[in-house]
């Protein structure tokens, strides 16, 4: 896998990856629930919608709103397994790893991160 650093630098530079930004409600949002409260949350989608050996309803299983973590995932290319293999390379039809959820789970927390400070500026 790749580092995290290079990984989001590749996406910035896709048009379709660099359209998602967090909205001021989602950043509200995060502050109201905390960086740890999300990462628990960001663990549980990742869990329930895709670490599954073939995920129920995949390509379609992340919305596009409704939550910042949903924004995240389409950003980072953790929304489905076809994203995830494209992009980072996690091999679709079998179960994820805890070291791969773990790494998804950073990945968005990540870009949240750096959007929390790009809506400061």
């Amino acid at each position: 896998m790749k580092t995290k650093e290079i990984i989001l630098q590749k996406l910035s530079l896709s048009t379709f990856r660099n359209s998602f930004h967090l909205k001021e409600k989602d950043i509200a949002y995060i502050k109201e629930k905390g960086l740890e409260t999300i990462k628990k949350h960001a663990d549980e989608f990742v869990k329930k919608r895709l670490a599954a050996k073939e995920p129920l309803n995949d390509g379609k299983q992340t919305p596009m709103k409704g939550h910042p973590v949903f924004i995240a995932q389409h950003a980072t290319a953790t929304c489905c397994r076809g994203c995830l293999y494209k992009w980072h390379h996690i091999k679709k039809n079998k179960e994820l790893t805890k070291e791969e959820q773990e790494y998804i789970v950073n990945i968005i927390m990540e870009w949240l991160k750096k959007e929390l400070v790009r809506f400061k500026n």
